[in-house]
Protein backbone atom coordinates (compact mmCIF):
# COMPACT_ATOMS: atom_id res chain seq x y z
CA UNK A 1 0.00 0.00 0.00
CA UNK A 2 1.44 3.24 -1.31
CA UNK A 3 2.21 5.77 1.72
CA UNK A 4 0.20 8.53 0.89
CA UNK A 5 -2.76 6.15 1.21
CA UNK A 6 -2.25 4.83 4.36
CA UNK A 7 -1.51 8.36 6.03
CA UNK A 8 -5.20 9.23 4.58
CA UNK A 9 -6.78 6.15 6.01
CA UNK A 10 -4.89 6.84 9.56
CA UNK A 11 -6.36 10.05 9.41
CA UNK A 12 -9.70 8.85 8.77
CA UNK A 13 -9.85 6.72 11.44
CA UNK A 14 -8.53 8.86 13.93
CA UNK A 15 -11.70 11.29 12.33
CA UNK A 16 -14.37 8.57 13.20
CA UNK A 17 -12.70 7.83 16.69
CA UNK A 18 -12.87 11.63 17.91
CA UNK A 19 -16.63 11.84 17.00
CA UNK A 20 -17.31 9.00 18.53
CA UNK A 21 -16.45 10.25 21.60
CA UNK A 22 -18.13 13.21 21.09
CA UNK A 23 -21.54 11.67 19.63
CA UNK A 24 -20.91 7.78 20.00
CA UNK A 25 -20.09 5.23 21.99
CA UNK A 26 -16.77 6.12 22.86
CA UNK A 27 -15.37 5.49 26.07
CA UNK A 28 -17.80 3.05 27.61
CA UNK A 29 -16.17 2.98 31.04
CA UNK A 30 -18.24 6.22 31.49
CA UNK A 31 -21.12 5.76 30.08
CA UNK A 32 -24.63 4.56 31.25
CA UNK A 33 -25.13 0.81 31.19
CA UNK A 34 -29.42 1.46 30.40
CA UNK A 35 -30.40 -0.64 27.91
CA UNK A 36 -31.47 1.33 24.48
CA UNK A 37 -34.91 2.44 23.95
CA UNK A 38 -35.91 1.75 27.82
CA UNK A 39 -37.88 4.93 29.91
CA UNK A 40 -35.82 7.75 31.13
CA UNK A 41 -38.54 8.04 33.72
CA UNK A 42 -39.37 4.28 34.58
CA UNK A 43 -42.70 4.05 36.38
CA UNK A 44 -43.46 7.45 36.30
CA UNK A 45 -47.08 8.00 35.73
CA UNK A 46 -48.17 6.78 39.14
CA UNK A 47 -45.47 9.07 40.63
CA UNK A 48 -46.65 12.34 38.65
CA UNK A 49 -50.01 12.00 41.19
CA UNK A 50 -47.87 13.83 43.30
CA UNK A 51 -46.77 16.42 41.87
CA UNK A 52 -47.38 19.75 42.96
CA UNK A 53 -44.64 22.19 41.56
CA UNK A 54 -42.58 21.97 37.86
CA UNK A 55 -40.06 24.17 37.36
CA UNK A 56 -38.30 25.01 34.22
CA UNK A 57 -35.35 27.28 33.99
CA UNK A 58 -33.57 28.80 31.29
CA UNK A 59 -30.59 31.85 30.95
CA UNK A 60 -30.86 32.27 34.79
CA UNK A 61 -34.12 32.86 35.29
CA UNK A 62 -37.13 30.27 36.53
CA UNK A 63 -40.63 29.86 35.69
CA UNK A 64 -42.13 27.87 37.80
CA UNK A 65 -45.87 26.25 37.38
CA UNK A 66 -48.28 25.65 41.04
CA UNK A 67 -50.82 23.07 41.34
CA UNK A 68 -53.84 23.64 43.32
CA UNK A 69 -55.84 20.59 42.89
CA UNK A 70 -56.22 19.40 39.19
CA UNK A 71 -55.55 22.58 38.30
CA UNK A 72 -52.00 24.38 36.81
CA UNK A 73 -51.03 28.02 37.58
CA UNK A 74 -48.09 30.10 37.18
CA UNK A 75 -46.76 31.17 40.41
CA UNK A 76 -45.28 34.43 38.63
CA UNK A 77 -48.77 35.52 37.14
CA UNK A 78 -50.67 35.19 40.78
CA UNK A 79 -51.26 31.61 40.32
CA UNK A 80 -53.42 32.46 37.05
CA UNK A 81 -54.57 29.52 35.42
CA UNK A 82 -51.68 27.89 33.05
CA UNK A 83 -53.03 26.23 29.47
CA UNK A 84 -53.96 22.86 30.91
CA UNK A 85 -53.42 21.19 28.17
CA UNK A 86 -49.83 22.08 27.58
CA UNK A 87 -48.91 20.84 30.93
CA UNK A 88 -50.54 17.55 30.37
CA UNK A 89 -48.78 17.10 26.91
CA UNK A 90 -45.81 18.02 28.73
CA UNK A 91 -45.83 15.73 31.67
CA UNK A 92 -46.98 12.72 28.94
CA UNK A 93 -43.92 13.28 27.41
CA UNK A 94 -41.93 12.79 30.00
CA UNK A 95 -43.87 9.50 30.93
CA UNK A 96 -43.01 8.94 27.14
CA UNK A 97 -39.34 9.81 26.56
CA UNK A 98 -37.22 6.92 25.37
CA UNK A 99 -33.53 7.35 25.40
CA UNK A 100 -32.94 5.68 22.11
CA UNK A 101 -28.70 6.55 21.13
CA UNK A 102 -26.09 6.96 23.82
CA UNK A 103 -24.11 10.71 22.74
CA UNK A 104 -21.18 12.43 24.74
CA UNK A 105 -20.02 11.83 28.74
CA UNK A 106 -17.54 14.32 28.31
CA UNK A 107 -18.80 17.77 29.67
CA UNK A 108 -16.13 19.76 27.03
CA UNK A 109 -18.60 18.51 24.36
CA UNK A 110 -21.87 19.08 26.37
CA UNK A 111 -22.39 22.55 24.70
CA UNK A 112 -22.30 20.97 21.35
CA UNK A 113 -25.50 19.31 22.16
CA UNK A 114 -27.46 21.83 24.73
CA UNK A 115 -26.81 19.59 28.16
CA UNK A 116 -24.11 21.43 29.82
CA UNK A 117 -25.02 22.94 32.98
CA UNK A 118 -27.83 25.00 32.59
CA UNK A 119 -26.52 27.56 35.50
CA UNK A 120 -23.52 28.24 33.28
CA UNK A 121 -23.63 32.27 31.63
CA UNK A 122 -24.12 31.34 28.20
CA UNK A 123 -26.08 27.36 28.64
CA UNK A 124 -28.45 27.19 26.02
CA UNK A 125 -29.80 23.96 28.28
CA UNK A 126 -32.78 24.04 30.50
CA UNK A 127 -33.84 22.06 33.04
CA UNK A 128 -36.62 20.86 33.94
CA UNK A 129 -37.55 19.81 37.36
CA UNK A 130 -41.13 17.81 38.65
CA UNK A 131 -41.67 17.81 42.33
CA UNK A 132 -43.69 17.14 44.71
CA UNK A 133 -45.35 19.18 47.74
CA UNK A 134 -41.69 18.79 49.89
CA UNK A 135 -39.80 19.94 47.42
CA UNK A 136 -38.68 16.55 46.19
CA UNK A 137 -37.77 15.53 43.39
CA UNK A 138 -39.98 13.58 40.83
CA UNK A 139 -38.33 13.84 37.83
CA UNK A 140 -35.28 16.59 36.81
CA UNK A 141 -34.13 16.66 32.55
CA UNK A 142 -31.38 18.64 31.50
CA UNK A 143 -33.13 19.23 28.19
CA UNK A 144 -31.03 20.03 24.84
CA UNK A 145 -31.13 20.59 20.94
CA UNK A 146 -34.07 19.42 19.50
CA UNK A 147 -33.05 16.73 16.57
CA UNK A 148 -35.86 15.93 14.14
CA UNK A 149 -38.05 13.93 16.27
CA UNK A 150 -36.08 13.54 19.02
CA UNK A 151 -33.88 15.91 21.60
CA UNK A 152 -30.75 15.52 23.52
CA UNK A 153 -31.22 15.17 26.79
CA UNK A 154 -29.35 14.55 29.83
CA UNK A 155 -30.35 13.38 33.33
CA UNK A 156 -28.83 15.05 36.40
CA UNK A 157 -25.88 13.64 38.38
CA UNK A 158 -25.21 11.53 34.96
CA UNK A 159 -22.20 12.10 33.01
CA UNK A 160 -23.89 9.75 29.73
CA UNK A 161 -26.00 12.32 27.42
CA UNK A 162 -28.54 10.84 25.40
CA UNK A 163 -30.23 11.16 22.06
CA UNK A 164 -33.96 10.79 23.44
CA UNK A 165 -37.36 9.72 21.16
CA UNK A 166 -40.00 12.21 22.31
CA UNK A 167 -40.82 16.10 22.23
CA UNK A 168 -40.58 17.63 25.75
CA UNK A 169 -41.90 21.71 25.56
CA UNK A 170 -39.26 23.56 27.43
CA UNK A 171 -40.20 27.16 26.92
CA UNK A 172 -39.49 28.99 30.08
CA UNK A 173 -41.81 32.18 28.85
CA UNK A 174 -44.62 32.34 31.21
CA UNK A 175 -46.69 33.89 28.33
CA UNK A 176 -45.85 30.18 26.09
CA UNK A 177 -48.00 28.69 28.97
CA UNK A 178 -50.67 31.00 30.24
CA UNK A 179 -54.39 30.23 29.37
CA UNK A 180 -54.65 33.35 26.97
CA UNK A 181 -57.86 33.25 26.08
CA UNK A 182 -60.26 35.16 27.91
CA UNK A 183 -63.80 35.02 26.96
CA UNK A 184 -64.99 33.40 23.99
CA UNK A 185 -68.68 34.35 22.42
CA UNK A 186 -69.91 33.78 19.38
CA UNK A 187 -70.85 36.82 17.53
CA UNK A 188 -73.80 35.57 16.22
CA UNK A 189 -75.03 35.35 19.61
CA UNK A 190 -74.98 38.88 20.67
CA UNK A 191 -78.63 40.11 20.64
CA UNK A 192 -77.55 43.83 21.95
CA UNK A 193 -74.72 46.07 23.42
CA UNK A 194 -75.09 48.87 25.77
CA UNK A 195 -71.96 51.51 25.44
CA UNK A 196 -71.37 53.93 28.59
CA UNK A 197 -68.61 56.51 27.79
CA UNK A 198 -68.25 60.34 28.69
CA UNK A 199 -71.38 60.69 30.26
CA UNK A 200 -73.33 59.69 26.81
CA UNK A 201 -74.91 55.92 26.74
CA UNK A 202 -75.22 54.42 23.36
CA UNK A 203 -77.52 51.07 22.91
CA UNK A 204 -77.55 48.65 19.90
CA UNK A 205 -79.54 46.00 19.24
CA UNK A 206 -80.02 43.77 16.45
CA UNK A 207 -82.72 44.29 13.86
CA UNK A 208 -83.26 42.35 11.19
CA UNK A 209 -79.98 40.21 11.42
CA UNK A 210 -77.61 43.16 12.11
CA UNK A 211 -76.68 45.44 14.59
CA UNK A 212 -77.88 49.09 14.64
CA UNK A 213 -78.07 52.02 16.92
CA UNK A 214 -81.24 52.11 18.61
CA UNK A 215 -80.46 54.93 21.01
CA UNK A 216 -80.39 57.97 20.63
CA UNK A 217 -82.74 56.98 17.90
CA UNK A 218 -81.13 60.16 15.86
CA UNK A 219 -77.78 59.91 14.33
CA UNK A 220 -75.59 60.25 11.92
CA UNK A 221 -75.53 56.99 9.14
CA UNK A 222 -73.25 54.54 11.15
CA UNK A 223 -70.55 52.22 9.17
CA UNK A 224 -72.62 48.79 9.14
CA UNK A 225 -69.22 47.47 9.32
CA UNK A 226 -67.77 49.17 12.62
CA UNK A 227 -71.74 48.33 13.94
CA UNK A 228 -70.66 44.46 13.62
CA UNK A 229 -67.65 45.02 15.46
CA UNK A 230 -69.63 45.43 18.20
CA UNK A 231 -70.51 41.80 17.97
CA UNK A 232 -66.51 40.59 18.37
CA UNK A 233 -65.09 41.48 20.96
CA UNK A 234 -65.60 38.92 22.93
CA UNK A 235 -64.87 35.94 20.74
CA UNK A 236 -61.89 34.56 21.49
CA UNK A 237 -60.65 37.42 23.39
CA UNK A 238 -56.89 37.03 23.76
CA UNK A 239 -54.83 38.65 26.57
CA UNK A 240 -51.29 39.63 26.22
CA UNK A 241 -50.66 40.19 30.37
CA UNK A 242 -53.22 39.19 33.54
CA UNK A 243 -52.86 41.18 36.80
CA UNK A 244 -55.31 41.32 39.87
CA UNK A 245 -57.82 43.67 39.49
CA UNK A 246 -58.26 46.56 39.46
CA UNK A 247 -56.87 47.40 36.13
CA UNK A 248 -54.21 50.17 35.98
CA UNK A 249 -54.82 53.26 34.56
CA UNK A 250 -58.27 55.97 33.68
CA UNK A 251 -61.48 54.01 33.38
CA UNK A 252 -62.56 55.13 29.66
CA UNK A 253 -66.13 53.58 29.35
CA UNK A 254 -67.95 50.50 30.03
CA UNK A 255 -69.98 47.99 27.80
CA UNK A 256 -72.85 45.62 28.99
CA UNK A 257 -73.19 42.61 26.08
CA UNK A 258 -76.20 40.46 25.78
CA UNK A 259 -76.58 36.91 24.46
CA UNK A 260 -79.50 35.43 22.93
CA UNK A 261 -79.70 33.15 25.96
CA UNK A 262 -79.44 35.86 28.50
CA UNK A 263 -75.91 35.57 29.24
CA UNK A 264 -75.09 39.45 30.33
CA UNK A 265 -70.77 40.38 30.28
CA UNK A 266 -69.84 43.65 31.90
CA UNK A 267 -66.62 44.63 29.95
CA UNK A 268 -64.74 47.43 32.17
CA UNK A 269 -62.41 49.34 30.06
CA UNK A 270 -59.28 51.39 31.10
CA UNK A 271 -56.41 52.91 29.44
CA UNK A 272 -52.74 52.98 30.97
CA UNK A 273 -50.45 55.00 29.03
CA UNK A 274 -51.59 53.44 25.22
CA UNK A 275 -52.04 49.97 26.70
CA UNK A 276 -55.58 48.69 27.02
CA UNK A 277 -56.92 46.81 30.39
CA UNK A 278 -60.26 45.24 31.02
CA UNK A 279 -62.06 43.96 33.46
CA UNK A 280 -64.72 41.48 33.37
CA UNK A 281 -67.75 40.58 34.96
CA UNK A 282 -70.53 37.78 34.14
CA UNK A 283 -74.32 37.09 35.11
CA UNK A 284 -77.21 35.13 33.84
CA UNK A 285 -79.80 33.12 34.30
CA UNK A 286 -81.91 30.14 32.96
CA UNK A 287 -80.36 28.93 30.20
CA UNK A 288 -77.15 30.71 30.77
CA UNK A 289 -76.78 30.70 34.57
CA UNK A 290 -74.12 27.66 34.13
CA UNK A 291 -72.38 29.51 31.38
CA UNK A 292 -72.37 32.42 33.64
CA UNK A 293 -71.26 31.11 36.86
CA UNK A 294 -68.06 29.46 34.70
CA UNK A 295 -67.14 32.97 32.86
CA UNK A 296 -67.13 34.64 36.34
CA UNK A 297 -65.33 32.30 38.48
CA UNK A 298 -62.65 32.64 35.65
CA UNK A 299 -61.89 36.19 35.55
CA UNK A 300 -62.89 37.39 38.86
CA UNK A 301 -60.39 39.62 40.27
CA UNK A 302 -58.45 39.47 37.66
CA UNK A 303 -57.15 42.22 35.24
CA UNK A 304 -56.62 41.83 31.45
CA UNK A 305 -54.33 43.92 28.92
CA UNK A 306 -55.61 43.20 25.44
CA UNK A 307 -54.79 44.08 22.04
CA UNK A 308 -55.40 48.01 20.72
CA UNK A 309 -58.07 47.43 18.67
CA UNK A 310 -60.60 46.17 21.78
CA UNK A 311 -61.17 49.98 22.78
CA UNK A 312 -62.75 50.70 19.84
CA UNK A 313 -64.80 47.11 20.06
CA UNK A 314 -66.10 48.04 23.49
CA UNK A 315 -66.68 51.89 24.11
CA UNK A 316 -66.15 53.18 20.82
CA UNK A 317 -68.06 57.01 20.50
CA UNK A 318 -70.51 57.66 18.04
CA UNK A 319 -67.76 59.83 15.77
CA UNK A 320 -65.71 56.26 15.54
CA UNK A 321 -68.98 54.83 14.24
CA UNK A 322 -69.38 56.97 11.62
CA UNK A 323 -69.81 55.75 8.28
CA UNK A 324 -67.20 57.44 5.52
CA UNK A 325 -68.48 60.56 3.84
CA UNK A 326 -66.55 61.06 1.16
CA UNK A 327 -65.36 64.80 0.50
CA UNK A 328 -67.73 67.39 -1.33
CA UNK A 329 -66.29 67.76 -4.97
CA UNK A 330 -64.58 71.32 -5.09
CA UNK A 331 -66.94 73.64 -7.15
Amino acid sequence: MKTRTIIILSAAAVLVLGLGLVFGTGNREQQDTSPLGQLAFPNLAPKLQDAAKLEIARHGSTLRLLRNGAVWGLADRHQYSAAQGKVRALVAALTELKLEEPRTANPGDYARLGVEDPQGKDANSTMLRVLDANGGAIAELIAGHQRGSGIYVRRPGEAQSWLAEGQVSVSAEAMDWIDDTVADVDAVKVASVTVTRDGQTLRFARQNGTMALVAPATHPQLDPFKLEDLTRGLQKLKLTEVQPAPPPGTELGRAVVTTTDGLNITVTVNLSGQDVWLQLAASGDGAAKAAAEALQAKVKGWAYRTAPWTQQAFVPTLDELKAYQPPAPAK
